[in-house]
């Protein structure tokens, strides 16, 4: 039996690319509140589709899909003696634990990354899970 659905375009939908979740991270970053930006300093925030074996071996992880997002960096208290050559904080997203993560979740995929952000900064500096959600109401 043929039926004809009038549903979204699926059938040519590919999943995001790593540009693509680049770009709705930096856009959703931009859109956090600029008191909890501040935190950051210059930071950047990068895609990619897996941690890698040090990262993996580091946090203990069994699966690379163990990891939506890392925060790698220097909170506020130690920016005060930088180290020489060292880079600004940085995010790093990972493509593929997100996608499956979307996959097996009702959220949309600009909430999962919303909110890896705001953990991933929160968390490093030292932010309780209370302020988060109220960062995250202010962001949404």
């Amino acid at each position: 039996m043929a039926r004809i659905y009038q549903t979204r375009e699926w059938q040519n939908q590919l999943s995001p690319s790593i540009d693509e979740i680049e770009m709705l991270a930096l856009e959703t970053y931009a859109h956090l509140p600029a008191t909890f930006r501040k935190l950051t300093g210059e930071i950047v925030i990068q895609v990619t589709e897996y941690p890698g074996d040090e990262i993996m071996d580091d946090l203990a992880l069994e699966t690379p899909f163990d990891l939506l997002g890392l925060f790698e960096g220097r909170g506020i208290a130690e920016r005060w003696n930088p180290q020489t050559g060292e880079g600004p904080n940085r995010i790093t997203l990972y493509r593929r634990a997100i996608l499956d993560y979307w996959g097996e979740n009702e959220e949309t995929l600009g909430d999962i990354v919303r909110h890896i952000l705001i953990h991933e900064i929160g968390h490093h500096f030292g932010l309780s899970d209370d302020d988060m959600v109220t960062i995250e109401d202010s962001a949404g």
